[in-house]
């Protein structure tokens, strides 16, 4: 074995790279330690996603307990998530767009969320940073009113995520809203009691079984990205079963 076939692959970003095994998270105690987050109980709430899907997989426990509470609740998806397989032949990206619209639709039901209004605002997917001041004016003109933000977490190593949740920042100070922030892939590239994360704002949510199996539900629907689009390498699933796993936990972390 030569020092090249030696040397560990090199991956352009964490996200890339092989993630931690959600058994190591489940073995950790530090999520349950964490103080309960204060939720509204009345008013709207905001769920901005960079995504479909997004919304589902760092929110959609709180998203169930708000629809069951009669919360109102308005999802904003910034992009149409159209560019999540940008190789691959089996879909245009338009059909692609029509499809996640379609899940995110199908998930909110799951959710019982049905009657949640749901805003596209139809950034290029995988661009939301070069027109993140159009996208803070636009969420400022949704929050208005509003009892709560939830958003992606800026810390979240995902460029759409990053300038999402920075959008969400600046709108909400703008409508003088609470934002609290979600952690999408930061279960993938960190790891338990990470001190890249900032645990001493992280907020935890536990999920009634009610509430953990809608989201389990509502997971499912987005079949585009927890199953392969064709038989190719570029087809394959974003969220196969040990990335999903992160997500479909008992409890969600959010930050303040």
């Amino acid at each position: 074995m030569t020092e090249e076939t030696r040397r560990p692959p090199s991956y352009a970003n964490p996200i890339q790279a092989p993630g931690t095994d959600e058994g190591r998270w489940l073995a950790w105690d530090g999520i349950g330690k964490l103080p309960e987050a204060e939720l509204p109980h009345r008013g709207r709430v905001v769920v901005v996603a960079a995504h479909p899907d997004d919304e589902v997989l760092g929110a959609g426990g709180m998203v169930a307990r708000f629809a069951a509470a009669g919360v109102a609740v308005t999802v904003v998806s910034i992009t149409d998530g159209e560019r999540s397989h940008p190789e691959s032949g089996a879909l245009t990206s338009s059909d692609l767009a029509r499809r996640r619209a379609s899940e995110l639709r199908a998930a909110l039901a799951a959710l019982g969320a049905n009657s949640a209004d749901i805003v596209r605002l139809k950034v290029p997917d995988t661009e939301v940073a070069f027109h993140e001041d159009t996208v803070a004016t636009a969420l400022s003109d949704v929050l208005r009113g509003a009892e709560l933000c939830l958003a992606p977490w800026i810390g979240d190593l995902h460029g759409d995520h990053e300038a999402a949740g920075r959008a969400a920042l600046t709108a909400a100070r703008e409508a003088e809203v609470r934002c609290l922030m979600y952690p999408v892939w930061m279960w993938h590239w960190a790891r338990p009691d990470d001190p890249r994360i900032p645990w001493s704002s992280a907020l935890r949510v536990d999920l009634t079984p009610a509430e953990a199996a809608a989201k389990r539900s509502a997971a499912q629907r987005f079949v585009s990205q927890i199953e392969p689009l064709g038989p190719e390498p570029q087809d394959a699933a974003i969220l196969p079963p040990e990335e999903l796993a992160h997500h479909l936990r008992d409890a969600e972390v959010v930050f303040e």
